[in-house]
């Protein structure tokens, strides 16, 4: 038999839990707020090219990776910081390759923003310099 689940609230509480994690997560970790104003250029250079469903599609993606990443990233360092507070070398360890995710995950979103907006960004470029 599987024990129930206590009451946790309504749906419109868990959109609220939410939305307090967003803004602590973008009042207290500077990495979040540099990668949202890439998006915003990266969004803004896409609305200037006239990107196409798919394309617009293939950004969200890039940019939810990065962002969801870092969700986590901060999730798992508060759990390890309060987990174990003193240093331990596995702490360091696990802190570090958290980072290395978010860091694979920005590298795939330069490699997606390069193909997606490469072509008609040099495309543009070129026609308005005359090459």
């Amino acid at each position: 038999m599987v024990p129930e689940r206590p009451f946790r609230g309504n749906l419109l509480d868990s959109f609220r839990h939410a939305f307090d994690g967003l803004c602590y997560v973008l009042r207290a970790e500077r990495n979040v707020r540099v990668h949202l104003v890439i998006a915003t250029l990266v969004i803004l250079v896409g609305l200037w090219l006239g990107l196409k469903p798919v394309e617009w599609a293939l950004i969200a993606f890039a940019i939810a990776l990065v962002l969801v990443g870092e969700l986590v990233n901060s999730v798992t360092e508060l759990t390890i910081d309060l987990v174990c507070p003193h240093y331990d070398v596995r702490a360091k360890r696990a802190k570090d390759m958290v980072a290395a995710a978010i860091l694979v995950a920005a590298l795939a979103s330069v490699c997606i923003g390069l193909l997606v907006l490469g072509p008609p960004l040099w495309h543009k470029v070129s026609a308005w310099m005359g090459i």
